[in-house]
């Protein structure tokens, strides 16, 4: 009989799941290199991207300069859900983030299917990171030498685009600097994210030069509804907060540094996201920013009355919209290497160089399969379905904060949620909200990805997985335990 917990479900102790993180199965583990500030800049690297540069946009045109409430509302959801994230990020400081979190409380189906949610927020997100990269390499390109890239080699399908080139091509870099090693990637993601906030911070100081209160109304054109349309969009701005529990075995004092981290970036990015809207508004109006492709260099161009400008705004997005990619592929490729450790998809990704401490293998093929949809899917329904399914995970995370309380009041955590029960409750009720705003062509489609990926789960996790044959995975390092190590309830490990 496999093991299962108390309501016949199979799940994982934190314990196990922090002491299989101390003992990787290769031989091989993750090494502890990243710093507090590191951390926070790999945050950013993760959220500040194609959402500003490209998505401001598709935000703006959708709630006009009501877009401020639509951050707002977007932001709250992910505060909520933050102090989830920082409490289990703290209490079980493993890679796997909110996979690991699920297995932990909710059992390894609702796990699985967090992970198969997983690739939505962190591969198929990639995808649309890279899509927006393209527009503003030609913009740069374009300010630089007066020389753009083929529309049809450049731009998304649906938008004058047949194969988009240079997401294919970013992601292939970002590859190339993860497998180098953790250390290296750390140090390129803290540069680029101290870049793009110095210049995002030029933007505003340019954008606010032009300011025009008139441009500020009327203030919400479509009422509630554009807000809340808005919100659901510019939630995917904010999308990669979470991917700092990614890297949980890799941080030095992880149940101090990762809630720490969670709190200031998101409190830096809402105040960061905030400004650039009201300035890039007050400056035009919501009409002429509102789906306009690379609207920030739009606005300085209009406001210089130079390109020069535009070119170093875009200079910025390039690098921030790298960083992104970086970022969350590295999320991608610890999330899989958690679910290979349980066997629920193939060995290949829990697979640690010897000479990099990293998942080469793992990285390539990320790499490789998330490029397909970066270079031929329209980047509208790659924003969509990754929302929905990044607000699904978000939701199943408030929850387990909830059923963790209740099984293991005993685990040490470094930070707790603030009015809880009402912070995670709360949390819930906005990712619904906001997945209410997404629309019912985007919950169809996210309903048959669900469907397929219970399939994938009944024909291949459940029949594979080590913890339905009784192996929940090696005794901690150095421990010098080789009892069988439990999986429900209290175990030894603690």
């Amino acid at each position: 009989m496999p093991p299962s917990g108390p309501s016949g479900l199979r799940i994982k102790s934190p314990d196990v799941l922090v002491a299989e993180s101390g003992a990787d199965l290769e031989g091989h583990g993750l090494k502890r290199t990243m710093g507090l500030f590191q951390l926070v800049c790999f945050g950013i690297g993760a959220i500040v991207g194609t959402g500003i540069f490209v998505g401001l946009s598709d935000t703006v045109a959708r709630s006009g300069p009501a877009v401020l409430v639509s951050f707002v509302l977007a932001a709250v959801t992910c505060v909520f859900t933050a102090f989830s994230f920082a409490e289990l990020g703290g209490a079980i400081p493993v890679s796997g983030s909110s996979y690991s979190y699920a297995y932990a409380t909710l059992g390894e189906r609702t796990a699985f299917l967090v992970g198969w949610c997983l690739l939505l927020e962190y591969g198929v997100s990639v995808s649309a990171v890279a899509v927006g990269w393209g527009q503003y390499l030609n913009e740069l390109l374009n300010s630089l030498v007066g020389w753009q890239l083929p529309a049809a080699l450049s731009s998304p399908p649906g938008d004058g685009g047949i194969v988009n080139v240079p997401a294919v091509v970013v992601m292939l870099l970002a590859a190339v600097l993860l497998v180098r090693g953790i250390r290296e990637s750390a140090r390129a993601t803290a540069a680029m994210a101290v870049l793009k906030l110095g210049i995002l911070v030029l933007f505003c100081a340019i954008a606010f030069t032009a300011f025009q209160d008139g441009n500020l109304t009327p203030f919400a054109p479509e009422g509630i509804a554009g807000i809340t349309s808005g919100a659901s969009v510019a939630f995917f701005s904010y999308i990669g907060f979470d991917a700092i529990t990614t890297a949980g075995e890799e941080v030095k004092n992880p149940r101090r540094n990762i809630p720490t981290a969670i709190m200031i970036c998101i409190g830096l990015v809402t105040v960061l996201y905030c400004v650039v809207a009201l300035s890039a508004i007050g400056a035009l109006s919501a009409d002429e920013v509102g789906d306009k492709p690379a609207a920030l260099s739009l606005v300085v161009n209009q406001v210089t009355g130079s390109a020069v400008g535009g070119g170093v705004i875009a200079f910025g997005a390039v690098v921030a919209i790298a960083s992104v990619v970086l970022a969350v592929m590295y999320g991608q490729t610890r999330i899989l290497m958690s679910m290979s450790r349980d066997g629920l998809v193939p060995r290949v990704f829990e697979r640690i160089s010897p000479k990099t401490s990293t998942p080469v293998a793992g990285t390539w093929i990320v790499a490789v399969l998330f490029a397909v949809p970066a270079a031929v899917v329209p980047l509208d329904v790659v924003m969509n379905l990754t929302t929905i399914g990044t607000l699904a995970v978000m939701a199943v995370v408030n929850v387990s904060v909830m059923v963790l309380r209740r099984t293991r009041p005993d685990l040490p955590r470094r930070f707790r949620v603030p009015l809880f029960p009402l912070s995670p409750v709360l949390g819930i009720a906005f990712c619904a909200y906001l997945i209410y705003g997404t629309g019912p062509a985007t919950w169809l489609q996210f309903a048959g990805f669900l469907v397929v990926g219970a399939l994938v789960y009944a024909l291949y996790g459940r029949r594979n997985s080590r913890l339905g044959r009784g192996a929940a995975g090696p005794p901690a390092a150095g421990s010098g335990d080789t009892r069988p190590t439990s999986v429900t309830g209290h175990d030894t490990l603690g």
